[in-house]
């Protein structure tokens, strides 16, 4: 009776809180962190000399460096050169920074997994290079990049617990805060990861749905 006292009133209600911080973080750092991915795969295949290789060095430095040690520079370093974010802001910025990083590649790929002689067709028929791109190469190219950017976005799920060491109480945070206080680690960590799991299967169905929707004919069997 006193478990359930305590999880209904005190443990359910702290993880509920710490949920909306984690929702957050995720539907903030998503929408950027692809879009940033799209630019710099862009940038990296079709971009000049510079362009491309200022790409390659972001995703290069970005997956080379731990995502906790990016978020410390974010948070802890930079206000030593006047540059401040709070916990939030620095925790997206770094998100959206890895997502971006790891979302290029995928993109990359698939972009160079379509036929450069459509872009030739397309500038045959009068679109300039850049609408040749966006209009042709890259819808194709999103369609075949779905499932490694539906598992990006799973890792974001997971690696958005991060955020707690910079003092954000998000999901694993609060639990964490809970089960110090209480004393409760079993009950509470197994709430928080049956939580997390409910988030990565929502994520993951709904993946599997758009890739089937969206599935170029003849890449699965059709």
């Amino acid at each position: 009776m006193e478990n359930l006292t305590f999880i209904t009133e005190i443990l359910l209600p702290a993880l509920l809180t710490g949920l909306v911080v984690t929702v957050q973080l995720i539907v903030v750092s998503a929408p950027f962190g692809l879009l940033a991915g799209i630019g710099v795969a862009i940038g990296r295949t079709y971009g000049g000399r510079c362009t491309s290789f200022l790409c390659k060095a972001f995703a290069m430095f970005v997956k080379g460096c731990p995502l906790l040690l990016l978020l410390f520079i974010l948070y802890f370093t930079l206000p030593s050169i006047g540059i401040t974010f709070t916990a939030f802001e620095a925790s997206v910025i770094g998100f959206i920074m890895c997502n971006a990083a790891y979302n290029s590649e995928y993109i990359r790929g698939a972009i160079k997994s379509v036929k450069e002689g459509q872009i030739i067709a397309a500038r045959s028929l009068g679109m300039t290079k850049y609408q040749s791109i966006f209009y042709i190469v890259l819808p194709q190219a999103l369609r075949r990049a779905i499932p490694g950017l539906s598992n990006e976005f799973i890792y974001l799920i997971k690696y958005s617990s991060l955020a707690f060491m910079l003092t954000l109480v998000e999901l694993t945070g609060a639990g964490k805060l809970i089960a110090t206080k209480y004393f409760t680690y079993t009950e509470t960590f197994i709430f928080v990861g049956a939580i997390y799991l409910i988030l990565v299967t929502i994520t993951t169905v709904g993946a599997g749905m758009l890739e089937k929707k969206f599935a170029v004919p003849g890449t699965q069997g059709q």
